[in-house]
């Protein structure tokens, strides 16, 4: 066999083995867009002029919680902006009129679900834990969270978490500067442990401090515990 023939014979197989490489980057790059465009995660966004099941959701949010008295239609128009505004406003957020992100996540309309719960419906209970007991033992915090679902459960309130957190004169902190304070670790943690079943409070719908609460009606509500600072009753 002649070394000429040999040569040929290793260009082509050299060539071969190129191409080969050449097809595999060019498979595993396609691969890899494919995934990253399945997997990228789009922040919602709903502004004037939208329409679809989102913006007909976020009007039935704003009307439950009092913002909003229009139709619901599934039309972004002034009056759902208006609404959003209303809203932005009353949590501290920017007052734009459009439903991005954080105001959908206020609202308790974005994240993942699990069971009953979204993962903004425990954003807004770690919130008002964060809020109402700061100092508060771990046990204590997770009682906060528990009096909230307590309160979604019972046929005297909202049936569902953001409902019964800004149901008007329910918790002041959402009205104060608290509320723009991101939940700490430790509140994330107690909400989901509520979320999860754990009830310190034997059933409560209400809370208190008797060193600071001067409304007599509450000092008549049955007591079911006291956990550090706060009284628990129904």
């Amino acid at each position: 066999m002649s070394s000429a023939f040999l040569r040929k014979r290793k260009n082509k197989l050299f060539l071969q083995i190129v191409c080969l490489i050449i097809i595999n980057i060019i498979i595993l790059s396609i691969a890899t867009n494919i995934y990253f465009s399945r997997s990228k995660v789009v922040d919602a966004l709903s502004k004037l002029g939208s329409r679809g099941d989102e913006v007909r959701r976020i009007q039935t949010k704003l009307k439950q919680l009092g913002y909003y008295n229009g139709v619901i239609d599934g039309i972004y128009g002034t009056l759902t902006r208006k609404a959003v505004i209303s809203f932005q406003r009353s949590c501290g957020l920017t007052a734009d009129g459009i439903a991005g992100p954080k105001t959908l996540l206020y609202l308790g309309l974005s994240g993942s679900s699990s069971g009953q719960y979204s993962s903004s419906d425990i954003y807004l209970i770690a919130k008002v834990i964060a809020a109402e007991a700061r100092g508060e033992s771990y046990t204590g915090q997770v009682a906060i969270g528990a009096v909230i679902l307590n309160r979604v459960k019972h046929a005297s309130f909202p049936d569902t978490v953001a409902g019964v957190i800004y149901q008007k004169g329910a918790f002041t902190c959402v009205t104060d500067s608290n509320w723009s304070v991101e939940p700490t670790s430790s509140s994330r943690k107690a909400a989901q442990d509520a979320v999860n079943g754990w009830d310190p409070t034997g059933g409560a719908i209400y809370y208190y401090n008797p060193a600071k609460t001067t409304n007599k009606w509450i000092f008549s509500r049955p007591v079911t515990t006291v956990i550090g600072h706060h009284t628990f009753c129904k």
